[in-house]
């Protein structure tokens, strides 16, 4: 069996990208909800927990519509940025920070909204910055849940399926992640060659998920 590597590649850099750039937005916003009193606060919660119930395909489907050239925003993209989402990685990286947001923000947001206002108040009186607050009060005392959106987030990546399809397609190197390559194999009846890409798949989701627990198990005192 030739067996053909770029899938589980070109999955771990979508995994790698949109994890990295889910830190980025995901925490600070977490620790925005975690914190603000807006009145439309739940309307938010319930945007950002949208691809929890929402089907894959019809998330992928209005991305689709949005990134596409016959559509304004995406005409916009193309004459502003110079951007093609639809059919390309960059698309594939857009639309997974999208579909696995709340995987990061809502174990950080319960974890900031679990942590004692007294931290906030006692380093401000110290002098600290909202910013010297965040970075070195905040973050390290919820380092569990972070730890768990991180992973849960790059996890979730992975084993995308519906929304990778829609927006990306099946462009060999370009947008053929692991699970378009499954679907693909099956359909050929290439067995072989689909139990290879999903035993990694498991058995990467597996590690990942006993990392978490075995990083974030309870000592007993």
């Amino acid at each position: 069996m030739t067996v053909d590597w770029q899938p589980l590649l070109l999955t771990f850099k979508l995994a790698t990208v949109t994890t990295t750039i889910l830190l980025c937005i995901g925490v600070p916003f977490a620790w925005w909800l975690a914190s603000t009193r807006i009145r439309f606060k739940p309307v938010v919660e319930a945007l950002v927990s949208m691809p929890l119930v929402l089907p894959p395909s019809v998330l992928g489907f209005y991305l689709l519509l949005a990134f596409s050239p016959e559509h304004w925003f995406g005409q916009w993209l193309d004459r502003v940025a110079g951007l093609r989402l639809a059919f390309s990685f960059n698309g594939l990286v857009v639309a997974s920070v999208i579909f696995s947001f709340p995987f990061l923000v809502h174990p950080v947001q319960a974890a900031f909204q679990n942590l004692p206002r007294s931290l906030s108040d006692a380093a401000h009186v110290l002098g600290k910055s909202n910013l010297q607050t965040f970075l070195r009060v905040l973050l390290p005392n919820i380092k569990p849940a972070l730890l768990s959106g991180t992973v849960l987030a790059f996890a979730h990546t992975v084993g995308e399926f519906g929304v990778v399809l829609m927006i990306g397609g099946n462009l060999p190197n370009e947008t053929r992640v692991a699970s378009i390559a499954i679907y693909d194999e099956v359909e050929a009846l290439n067995y072989a060659a689909a139990n290879f890409y999903a035993g990694v798949l498991f058995c990467l989701s597996f590690l990942i998920l006993l990392l978490v627990y075995m990083v974030n198990r309870k000592v007993p005192k």
